[in-house]
């Protein structure tokens, strides 16, 4: 009966995605972490990292609305037509510079950032080195936020729980003044796929210049009040 019921609820997005015109059930995914977490709002930019099949670019289009804009990378082409705020970049989001894809919605690095990044990246393997594989790939996403995703931004990434999940969860913990994870009821039962929502983005820290470290001039000055 639990089987049974396991692909009822498969057939009930998979029959939605088709119903509503969504390439993948996975919109449904995003589409309750939004209602949850509002990470996609009206007018901002989007980035969303290894978008093909294309479903996240459809969601996060309506979301932001005409006004707004969505960037999808990916190394396969998304064949779907996508809405007219959607632009795609065929790459690896790892190789590109950050200027090329901010250029794609009028940014630029340093000044008009992404307000979220999305990633519902997950590895092509079937092994127990899934979860390295997935974690791997969150950091490399974590990599990119310092030159894309601008201070008090939002970031949502799959992650497969395992050993490092927990690890991962604490490094964007770090990056974000909320970060926690979260398993919609889109998500099968039998998988392993966390989603890692960080809530405001802290931003890049300065570098540290040799001056910082220095020791002032006043503060090598003796206290006239214990001074004989």
């Amino acid at each position: 009966m639990r089987t049974m019921a396991k692909r009822v609820l498969h057939d009930k997005y998979f029959k939605l995605a088709k119903a509503e015109g969504y390439v993948a059930r996975s919109a449904y995914k995003l589409l309750e972490i939004d209602e949850r977490y509002r990470v996609l709002n009206r007018g901002k930019w989007v980035l969303d990292v290894g978008c093909a099949p294309g479903s996240w670019l459809q969601v996060a289009a309506e979301r932001v609305g005409p006004r707004g804009r969505v960037v999808g990378i990916d190394l396969q082409r998304v064949d779907h037509r996508m809405p007219d705020n959607v632009v795609m970049f065929e790459g690896d989001a790892e190789q590109v510079p950050p200027e090329v894809l901010l250029e794609l919605v009028g940014g630029e690095v340093g000044g008009d950032l992404f307000h979220s990044v999305l990633s519902d990246m997950a590895p092509k393997t079937t092994g127990h080195v899934d979860d390295l594989v997935s974690a791997r790939l969150c950091r490399s996403v974590l990599k990119l936020l310092p030159d894309l995703l601008r201070p008090g931004g939002h970031l949502v990434m799959k992650i497969l729980e395992g050993q490092e999940y927990p690890l991962v969860l604490r490094e964007t913990q770090r990056m974000f003044d909320h970060a926690k994870g979260f398993k919609p009821n889109a998500s099968r039962d039998v998988s392993r796929e966390m989603f890692i929502v960080g809530k405001r983005f802290k931003g890049p820290r300065p570098a540290k210049t040799a001056d910082s470290n220095a020791v002032s001039p006043e503060s090598k000055e003796p206290n006239a009040e214990t001074t004989p």
